[in-house]
């Protein structure tokens, strides 16, 4: 498998569910929060915010993204809000950082999450230091992956060259512009989802990280 990446000079992270298994359940906690913003903002109860906040999810990339697209939503203190969370039902993990650290080349994270909201994410998992760039949506002006437009604008802020670059990411929604711009794909999850856009499938990171350094 390694001759599939002996090109590749740049490896880009997902964060949530990649860089931390879903096991961990973090996100159960930013969607609690993101339902009661939902409620706050539109005034609606919380099952209509949580139909919303899926809504929203399923066909925008992000619920923020259809918060701002239906309702002119600031992102800004949505971000704030629902990443205010407990980080440390995070573990670190060693063995992941030795792995990422052992990649040739330059390694980043992007994320639909915000900046800040990543590097709390990576402090949590022991991996503060071993990515030369983080980019959060508000680095592709708050488009969402699966874009090809949010893609373009991250990439193009990185100077990375797609055709040697690799992808890692948990939404197999997300691997599908990346696939078409040249990267690499690699989709994080515990069951493969069979699609032309998708070059490989792992449920253990470390372990695939492993076999490429």
């Amino acid at each position: 498998m390694k001759q599939h990446f002996d090109h590749v000079t740049t490896w880009v992270f997902d964060l949530d569910n990649t860089l931390y298994p879903p096991q961990f359940r973090l996100f159960d906690q930013i969607e609690v929060r993101m339902t009661n913003w939902v409620m706050q903002a539109l005034n609606v109860g919380r099952t209509e915010a949580n139909r919303l906040r899926q809504h929203y999810w399923d066909k925008y990339g992000t619920t923020l993204a259809g918060l701002m697209r239906e309702h002119g939503v600031d992102p800004g203190p949505y971000l704030t809000h629902v990443h205010d969370i407990d980080f440390t039902v995070l573990p670190a993990d060693a063995a992941l950082a030795e792995a990422i650290a052992n990649l040739p080349g330059r390694r980043i994270v992007y994320t639909n999450g915000g900046a800040d909201y990543a590097r709390n994410v990576l402090a949590a998992r022991g991996l503060t230091g071993l990515f030369d760039a983080i980019y959060g949506i508000e680095h592709a002006g708050f488009l969402p992956k699966p874009e090809r437009g949010a893609f373009d604008v991250v990439f193009g802020l990185d100077g990375l060259d797609p055709a040697r670059a690799a992808m890692f990411e948990d939404d197999p929604r997300n691997l599908r512009a990346p696939h078409d711009m040249g990267l690499r794909t690699v989709h994080v999850a515990q069951k493969p989802t069979a699609a032309r856009h998708i070059h490989h499938h792992t449920s253990d990171l470390t372990a695939f990280l492993a076999r490429l350094a």
